[in-house]
């Protein structure tokens, strides 16, 4: 049976900061912790240069492995991880929740994109050895 705590990266939409969040989650951290995004509510898709960046620098195409999600659409975390919409998310039973304060590169150049890309994999690695040390 699976042990892996359940870590859910929420953001307003579930288009962009909290789909790439869940690539490189489970991409860099799938033996340390389960990795789902969710939406309060959703776009009909995610960002096409968040898709396009993340396929060129990481070789994981979000279109065939991922899809926007509600918060009830997903198993019952065990942390969540608020990507920093500046509003109020859902209480969600259970939870540990952590804010990481990220800005949405939405209609910004590829170069910011790819920096709030490196500040996602450096915090989901910081995040796997500490739930690593907890276990």
């Amino acid at each position: 049976m699976n042990n892996r705590p359940k870590v859910a990266f929420v953001c307003v939409h579930n288009s962009c900061r909290s789909q790439m969040a869940e690539a490189l989650g489970k991409k860099l951290a799938a033996d340390v912790f389960d990795s789902y995004s969710a939406g309060t509510e959703i776009k009909d898709h995610i960002n096409p240069d968040a898709v396009r960046i993340m396929k060129k620098l990481h070789d994981v195409d979000m279109e065939k492995t991922q899809y926007n999600k509600l918060i009830e659409d997903i198993p019952t975390p065990d942390v969540v991880v608020t990507m920093g919409c500046n509003v109020t998310c859902p209480y969600i039973p259970r939870a540990s929740v952590e804010g990481w304060g990220l800005d949405d590169p939405t209609g910004e150049p590829d170069e910011v994109f790819e920096q709030t890309i490196r500040v996602i994999e450096e915090k989901i690695l910081d995040l796997a050895n500490r739930l690593k040390s907890d276990l």
